[in-house]
């Protein structure tokens, strides 16, 4: 269980802090009374007319937050997120923090919630973590009734003539659940339905959750949901959600979670919690409509995502920006000394003692992240995420290291310190906005061929020698070129704790060889998924899951989430 320097877990430090009243945030904010909605005391619902509204206002100013690869644990992407957004605050910067709403699969599962930690954390916490505002379940809704009227269509004369064999879709659940991976639906006879092979996703990783995230209004939403191919009819060709007629009612299902949620950090700075997409399975970002209406609403936004710069931050660039013309001024590159030292041949239960040496040689993995973000020509401050068991020579040796190479570096305590332990690295981060060194250009072109796109991103991002194919993705390549969607960016589903598609192999690899076994169309979400390696769309639990220290006391308080 995480404990801060005082000795106070995330959990006690969230439930003892004093929030504002949610009308006092929005206040802050500047926002008309019929501009949110209370959900309790401390959350509210954003209406979409703010973008109205503020359509002539200028757009704040984006700050991406990534990391290097991650242990098992997570290197505290979203705590320094949001320690850099209430530094920001004390330098006087109208600064927001935008991030994605937690799942419940790694917060029951091994890593935990996704609010921060310690004196950086986005409140209520334990709200957050859980259910929140419902979201999640609106979207699990909307795509398991998309699974109900597919298998209701067949049932009842299959007049688009939908091959059973040839169902995409999948239903989906918010929880890791291996058990779920592969099942059989439609038992039980005649009356029951078509029996079939089926299976479960994570929602997280719903192709509604993308389409969710990546739509900038509720019309581009219904649009794209209509686009979503569920099935393939006995000619080989997709069937879509505009086919089954329901891309209306999957709308509604979808149009109160697609307000964003106003919540606040531990030191009253406003942030957006909305949409939640897994970086190693889909893009990894927050939604679109939340990024953008904070942009209108402060002069900052800190926003991050998922995993390390080879995935969430490659697909923020290549697939988000694409679709919402948000850039980032700058990026954030989080790196943990326990990391390096794991990525340097450390094992975790050894990672608390002092390894320099270890450190040195995991610093591979930091210089790989650095020259991707340089790739796409923008300019970055290194983050240094203190944690308690960090000692002074191996701070000294990993802040010399940047030093030697030029590399902007600062050191954040916004664990233990708040806002005020970031107000090193916010001052970098202003000066490295103010520097105009900001070149942003893709890797690719969405025309190359799609074997190309995704030979840019192994071997530009993962520093690989080169990508095979399989024989099925290589015969979807050429189907998915026939149907015409081969322009689209790439989401590349991989591992994240390697830049290769190995999850053992830590550090830097070279000589490695990507595989991609199989791809996908999210035509909804604009973009085609590479699956590598051996990386799954519904995880399973651990031997000893987080779930087991969770309970409540006896007032209906929190015990045991993190």
């Amino acid at each position: 269980m995480t404990v801060t320097a005082n000795g106070k877990t995330d959990l006690e430090i969230a439930q003892q802090t004093k929030l504002k009243r949610i009308e006092d945030i929005a206040g802050d904010l500047g926002l008309l009374e019929e501009e949110w909605e209370p959900y309790g005391h401390y959350k509210a619902k954003l209406s979409l007319n703010i973008m109205k509204r503020l359509a002539t206002k200028p757009d704040g100013k984006v700050i991406l937050v990534t990391s290097i690869n991650p242990t098992p644990a997570g290197e505290g992407k979203s705590t320094v997120t949001v320690g850099l957004g209430q530094a920001l605050h004390r330098l006087g910067k109208k600064a927001i923090v935008a991030m994605r709403e937690p799942s419940l699969g790694p917060t029951m599962g091994v890593k935990g919630g996704a609010t921060g930690g310690g004196y950086s954390q986005v409140l209520p916490m334990d709200e957050i973590n859980l259910h929140f505002t419902g979201d999640l379940h609106a979207i699990t809704a909307a795509n398991n009734a998309l699974a109900a009227f597919i298998d209701n269509h067949i049932h009842h004369g299959n007049e688009l003539r939908i091959d059973p064999r040839r169902i995409v879709w999948k239903r989906v659940v918010d929880l890791n659940d291996r058990a779920l991976r592969h099942v059989v639906v439609g038992l039980g006879g005649p009356a029951q339905g078509v029996p079939r092979e089926d299976g479960f996703d994570i929602t997280v990783a719903s192709e509604i959750m993308a389409v969710f995230c990546l739509a900038s209004d509720l019309q581009d939403l219904k649009q794209r949901l209509a686009r979503i191919v569920v099935a393939y009819n006995v000619d080989k060709q997709p069937v879509t959600v505009r086919d089954l007629g329901v891309e209306g009612a999957l709308t509604l299902l979808l149009k109160d979670a697609f307000k964003p949620n106003l919540v606040q950090t531990v030191e009253h700075t406003p942030a957006l919690v909305h949409g939640g997409p897994f970086a190693n399975i889909a893009h990894g970002c927050n939604s679109v409509i939340a990024t953008k209406m904070a942009q209108k609403l402060g002069d900052y936004v800190v926003t991050e995502a998922g995993f390390g710069a080879d995935l969430g931050a490659e697909k923020f660039l290549h697939i988000k920006t694409r679709f919402s013309q948000i850039k980032p001024e700058v990026v954030v590159i989080v790196a943990t000394i326990r990391a390096l030292k794991m990525h340097g041949g450390v094992e975790k239960e050894h990672l608390h003692i002092e390894n320099a040496e270890a450190l040195r040689a995991g610093l591979a993995n930091l210089q790989k992240h650095i020259e991707t973000i340089q790739a796409f020509g923008l300019p970055f401050v290194v983050a240094i995420n203190r944690f308690i068991t960090d000692t002074e020579q191996e701070i000294k040796t990993l802040t010399n290291f940047c030093e030697k190479h030029g590399y902007p570096v600062a050191l954040a305590e916004v664990w233990e310190k708040g806002g005020e332990g970031g107000l090193d690295l916010a001052k970098k981060v202003l000066d490295a906005m103010e520097s105009g060194n900001s070149k942003f250009t893709p890797l690719y072109d969405v025309n190359e061929p799609i074997p190309d796109k995704i030979r840019k991103i192994a071997q530009i991002v993962y520093g690989a020698k080169d990508v095979e194919f399989s024989p099925k993705a290589k015969k979807q390549m050429t189907q998915l070129e026939m149907l015409g969607w081969g322009h689209l960016p790439i989401c590349m589903a991989k591992t994240q704790y390697s830049l290769s598609d190995d999850p053992t192999k830590l550090g830097r690899p070279t000589d490695f060889t990507i595989t991609v076994r199989e791809l996908k169309p999210s035509i909804g979400a604009g973009f085609l998924v590479a699956l590598t390696g051996d990386v799954m769309t519904m995880p399973g639990l651990p031997k000893r899951p987080a779930a087991l220290r969770m309970d409540v006391d006896e007032n209906g308080n929190a015990i045991g989430l993190f």
